[in-house]
């Protein structure tokens, strides 16, 4: 089942009885329920939105990610849960002892699965992909000849236009980019922790800093699926410079997009669960072989 993404950019005061989440605002004449059971993300874009500690006791029993976003409307933290699964302890285990040659043949698979789903979006779009699908098809172990690299700097001119630089901190539409990287990281940390896995422990990236380096390795043949919504909502709202509340809820929609995982099309937030438990079994030396899903 799908679940649900919620998101608050209005005052209300939220509480949860009877394993519902009650919505109490000023929008709507009556109260509104929803099963928590239901719900997958709750985006708090509204520093007159209130909680109850109940409530959040009650998303945490379900997995539901818990996104807070700053006076600028970008998400800047998440509550998650660190005790989503059975075997929470020897997955933990098996990730701390997996071995280098098993992370740099994951990191392999991730960046190929990447530089494809580029090159596929390249194509939708009409535009030339054929060297970089060249770089998918001739990445080594742990991608020491940065072929992530240099497909990006093909990849993003192409994909935007001869003058865009991506840049956290650059014109639109990085803005776009920004939050639907952050929307998606949060969910790929919400499938972690349903699968047994630390968020905190990449095979890639490895900054002190960093409490979600799993997320941001697993999250990256992923990414293209943002890329393609913020380059159809940037030539609808071409001429908005900052993140408008229709944009923003446009972008929160991307957890029900389908996607394309093995033979089957299903909605991206099944997708990483898909992937996160197949990095999984790949930890506990089940398999090898990592699932991502196919820009189609």
């Amino acid at each position: 089942m799908i679940k649900r993404t919620l998101y608050f950019s209005n005052p209300a005061k939220l509480s949860v009885k009877d394993k519902q989440l009650v919505i109490e605002s000023k929008e709507h004449e009556r109260i509104q329920t929803i099963p928590v059971e239901d719900i997958g993300y709750v985006v708090l874009d509204n520093s007159q939105v209130s909680f109850t500690l109940n409530l959040l006791e009650e998303l945490n029993n379900f997995n539901v990610a818990v996104i807070f976003c700053n006076s600028k409307h970008i998400p800047n933290a998440m509550l998650l849960n660190l005790d989503g699964h059975h075997l929470q302890s020897e997955l933990f285990r098996q990730q701390i002892e997996v071995s280098e040659p098993l992370k740099k043949n994951l990191w392999k698979q991730t960046i190929e699965a990447k530089i494809l789903n580029q090159a596929v979006l390249l194509q939708k779009i009409g535009k030339e992909n054929r060297d970089i699908l060249v770089y998918s098809r001739n990445v080594k172990s742990g991608d020491s000849d940065n072929r992530e690299g240099a497909a990006s700097r093909l990849y993003w001119p192409r994909l935007f236009g001869n003058d865009f630089v991506r840049d956290r901190y650059g014109p639109p539409p990085n803005q776009m980019l920004n939050y639907g990287y952050t929307i998606l990281r949060a969910a790929v940390a919400r499938a972690l922790c349903g699968s047994g896995l630390l968020p905190t422990l990449g095979i890639q990236h490895h900054n002190r800093y960093n409490a979600y380096c799993l997320a941001d390795d697993i999250m990256e043949p992923y990414r293209p699926f943002v890329d393609e919504m913020v380059y159809k909502l940037n030539n609808k709202y071409h001429e908005m410079h900052i993140l408008e509340k229709e944009i923003r809820a446009e972008i929160l929609k991307l957890m029900a997009i389908d996607v394309k995982i093995g033979r089957n099309r299903r909605p991206l937030m099944i997708s990483l669960s898909q992937t996160t438990a197949s990095l999984a079994r790949c930890f506990s030396g089940t398999t090898r072989k990592l699932i991502f899903p196919e820009l189609k």
